[in-house]
């Protein structure tokens, strides 16, 4: 068995913090986990992120509280200092920012200043509704005078409305009559990253990026906005406030301003038992998004329009987008209430967290915290896309947009790199490569395959061919270009062609020749560009001379994919009988287990690179996500010998792991390991796994849940026929699974007991699949179950 979850570092709870299965509730308030559920309860659309800051701010120990407001794709530059640097190496980093924070409001009881350190908190909760899309909270105080008050709040940010977030804020006087205050803040001041030598934080920015340039009111004080610029890109921001206000007795809004922050300031009296009600609408435009001499005018107009239609509007059409949601993304345990929860924070938290317009990615982080600078990583076509594929694939398109967008950028990184065609970025914003450690990073080429893996997998699911058409393969062609002139035949291995001085997925596994999931994925890219070349030419002509005219693609260069395709090198060792990682992991001395305390995980915090390479030890799963991925390729023998090898061996110090440990345990029969992988994906976040939550959560862990769900248990997968395929095999403690998913237009509803499978059509017409290799028509209306 695996170390990590033998040796004690990582213990399930007995107890479970929360079970709930529509919501996460916080009772009460616990001191040491305020930052970490400040990430659990962040908000967001794909587009803004709100961390779940308390209205009123926090006044707990320092540095226990990171106020985090952040807009997808929004970011500035700074140079990257190398002590000793060399040729090609990235000279700017790109990091998400920490925008003006607008959610604050203070509130004054008879002149005392309401939050949870003073007076006493006499009731405590916060929810974070996964139906309806809100952060609810209720809180009971006396002040210090002992005047009594009920304060509940609603918070959103719309997904209906992509620059719109809102709070409902209502006070009621319980045991007094007297006045009150309501102060709402827009604070300019946005906070850099502590910094860390951890390199899972954010780097510390030598000087602020957002420079504010302008700031305004509307006569009736009700709205103000800021212009802030970045300091480098030149980006332009306007964010924006406007309010509506319920209260009783209650004077003029007077304009606000302390050490920079601005707003209003509301005097009201309430009688013992009323209640007054303040709600804040914020907008947040960029001028990566609109022209600059625009943005003040949009931001008018869409609080104009949430005004006018008040918080009850945005609350509906929140529920309406998710019950959407939650009809084609719900998966169903019975049995198992922690893990039901589980995979719904998770599937709500990819939602939230995903760009949905083609010009924005899903980060490391999401939108819940500034962890690896808001770059975005192979993780989100080997993660999150498998998710919006099956669910959302209208969503899963505009992923891939992101990177046809950015295809010119992975142009110019190939030539820096002295090849032909594009080399996409290991962590990136806007295209360019931010990787400042090549070892573990632009080595790792294997993105190139990754992305058209995904893409593959997308056109299949969909049949949307004239994405393929217009941009896919464009895509797809000049990666292959690059591999083609990385790689080599090499005499030495009987002419076979070989790829070397590259990182697989393991980074405790660097610069290496013929890692052999690089290689296995590589022959797929190219075998997938042969087929789609001459897919094209059969049926898309015309796009195909375009495309060949535009990238001056000759007819030789897809002989030269299929020949490199066809001879691909993969190392063995017959000895073994199983896949070696690379050409010489299995000559390397294994990693001394016993010998690590338990402290010194994760191992790259506590030793240096090299002593971590000279060893069999692996940070995630490499090989054995090829046995996952390219499934068709492997025996049952091999997948089994291959897992029972390299599981030992690996550390799972990346929260990317597990799941797919999980997802091979289940389909090799191993059932109960396949679980205790799969709850340690799931409640990653939620139990804090990694002890890394409150930096921001796990995206593809999150994506993992479901893949460990659907692909795992429900054993679902798709090969190059295009056909879902499904081998169940449910954990001993379910009563049941529901899950669906969506295949060329059609929804199918999956249901797995351990009496039955049964499948059935909810929206469109017979799909033909396959369940334990037998072939099943699903007919619309009528569904099929099988014992």
């Amino acid at each position: 068995m695996n170390m990590s979850l033998n040796t004690g570092i990582y213990a399930f709870s007995q107890e479970p913090l929360y079970c709930d299965e529509w919501c996460i509730r916080e009772t009460g308030h616990q001191e040491e986990d305020h930052q970490k559920n400040e990430s659990l309860f962040a908000l967001g659309n794909g587009y803004i992120g709100l961390r779940g800051n308390l209205e009123e701010g926090y006044h707990g120990a320092a540095g226990s509280s990171v106020i985090g407001n952040y807009l997808n794709g929004f970011y500035d530059t700074e140079p990257i200092v190398y002590p000793e640097g060399a040729y090609g190496y990235p000279d700017q980093n790109h990091a998400m920012l920490n925008v003006p924070d607008a959610k604050a409001i203070l509130l004054l009881v008879e002149g005392e200043l309401f939050h949870l350190h003073t007076g006493t908190v006499l009731e405590s909760e916060r929810i974070l509704d996964m139906q309806n899309g809100m952060l609810c909270r209720h809180v009971k105080w006396e002040s210090p005078a002992g005047h009594q008050v009920g304060i509940t709040t609603r918070r959103l940010v719309s997904l209906e409305h992509k620059h719109l977030a809102a709070v409902e804020y209502e006070v009621t006087a319980l045991n007094f009559s007297g006045g009150l205050s309501w102060i709402s803040l827009m604070n300019p001041v946005a906070a850099g990253p502590a910094g860390s030598s951890d390199p899972r934080v954010g780097a510390r920015r030598s000087e602020p990026s957002l420079l504010l340039e302008d700031s305004g009111f509307r006569e009736d004080g009700l709205m103000y906005w800021m212009r802030h610029r970045t300091r480098r890109t030149r980006f332009a921001l306007v964010t924006a406030m406007s309010h509506s206000l319920e209260v009783p007795g209650g004077e003029a809004p007077v304009q606000y301003s302390d050490a920079g922050q601005l707003g209003i300031r509301l005097d009201f009296r309430l009688e013992a038992g009323q209640s007054g009600k303040l709600t804040k609408f914020i907008a947040y435009h960029t001028s990566r998004d609109y022209p600059e001499e625009e943005l003040l005018k949009l931001s008018r107009e869409i609080l104009e329009s949430a005004r006018h239609g008040g918080f009850g509007s945005l609350a509906g059409e929140q529920r309406q987008a998710l019950d959407y949601f939650w009809g084609k993304a719900n998966i169903e345990i019975v049995g198992d209430p922690e893990m039901q929860q589980g995979v719904r924070f998770n599937a709500f938290g990819l939602l939230q967290s995903t760009g949905r317009d083609g010009m924005t990615n899903i980060a490391a982080k999401g939108l819940t915290g500034e962890g690896y600078e808001g770059h975005y990583f192979w993780d989100t076509e080997m993660y999150t896309l498998p998710f919006f594929t099956y669910t959302l694939p209208e969503i899963g398109r505009k992923l891939l947009e992101f990177r046809y967008r950015t295809l010119d950028k992975a142009r110019e990184r190939a030539a820096v790199m002295s090849q032909r065609g594009a080399l996409y970025p290991w962590r990136t914003i806007a295209g360019e490569e931010n990787s400042a450690y090549f070892p573990a990073g632009t080595a790792q080429v294997h993105i190139n395959a990754d992305i058209c893996y995904g893409l593959q997998q997308y056109v299949l699911a969909t049949g949307d061919e004239m994405f393929l058409a217009e941009m896919g393969a464009e895509i797809l062609f000049e990666t292959s270009r690059f591999w083609v002139d990385l790689g080599h035949y090499n005499p030495a291995r009987g002419g076979a062609f070989c790829i070397d001085a590259v990182t697989g997925p393991d980074e405790y596994t660097a610069i290496v020749n013929n890692n052999a999931y690089t290689n296995l994925m590589v022959q797929e890219h190219l075998r997938f560009a042969c087929r789609t070349a001459e897919r094209l030419r059969s049926s898309y002509p015309d796009h195909y001379e375009r495309l060949k005219r535009k990238i001056g693609l000759l007819e030789s260069e897809i002989a030269d994919w299929k020949r490199a395709g066809e001879s691909m090198y993969v190392p063995k060792d017959d000895e073994l009988g199983i896949y070696a990682q690379d050409d010489t992991f299995l000559l390397k001395k294994k990693w001394d287990f016993e010998g690590t305390p338990e402290d010194n995980y994760p191992l790259l915090l506590h030793y240096h690179p090299l002593v971590i390479y000279r060893h069999q030890v692996l940070k995630q799963a490499d090989l054995v996500m090829a046995l996952f991925l390219l499934g068709d390729r492997f025996t049952t023998e091999e997948k089994v010998r291959n897992y029972r090898y390299y599981e030992p061996l690996t550390t799972h110090d990346s929260s990317l792991s597990p799941c797919i440990h999980s997802i091979v345990a289940s389909e090799i029969g191993e059932t109960e390991e396949a679980y205790r992988y799969f709850r340690r994906t799931v409640r990653m976040d939620l139990d804090d796994v990694n002890k890394n939550a409150k930096d921001g959560l796990h995206t593809a862990a999150m994506a993992g849940a479901w893949m460990a769900v659907v692909q795992g248990f429900g054993g679902m997968r798709m090969y190059g026929d295009g056909v879902l395929s499904f081998t169940p095999a449910l954990p001993a403690g379910w009563n049941s699974l529901r899950f669906r998913v969506a295949k060329e237009g059609r929804l199918l509803e999956v249901f797995i007991s351990h009496e039955e499978v049964a499948y059935s059509l909810i929206e469109g017409e017979a799909l033909r699949i396959r369940h334990f290799g037998q072939e099943v028509e699903v007919l619309p209306g009528q569904g099929v179950r099988l014992t």
